[in-house]
């Protein structure tokens, strides 16, 4: 079972950057898909962007895309979200976890191991 430790999150004005860390242990990094995912207060979780087991592979929602990259290190067995342009409503619990192998979707039923989550606060 693959085990994921998020890091990174904090407050940061709007306009500002933060970069979050996956770091995952208990697999090999082509056994599963990343996937971020990130939950407001009274808000359904949502998958904002995910990148596959082998190939880099990337997709993002609409409401990061542009602003937010994904980047993968298969051999360290890490995962990297660079967010640029933050906004207040990226204001949330940011999540990665782990799917299946092949598999790029933002849907949170493939995933099924989870970090702990970080905080990312957007304020002035």
């Amino acid at each position: 079972q693959v085990q994921l430790v998020e890091s990174g999150g904090g407050l940061v004005q709007p306009g500002g950057s933060l970069r979050l860390s996956c770091a995952a242990s208990g697999g090999t990094s082509n056994d599963y898909s990343i996937g971020w995912f990130r939950q407001a207060p009274g808000r359904e979780r949502e998958g904002i962007a995910c990148i596959s087991s082998h190939d880099g592979a990337t997709y993002y929602a609409p409401s990061v895309r542009g602003r937010f990259t994904l980047s993968r290190d298969y051999a360290k067995n890490t995962a990297s979200l660079q967010m640029d342009d933050l906004r207040p409503e990226d204001t949330a619990v940011y999540y990665c976890a782990a799917g299946p192998p092949r598999i790029l979707s933002v849907q949170s039923n493939y995933y099924d191991n989870w970090g702990q989550g970080t905080q990312v606060s957007v304020s002035s």
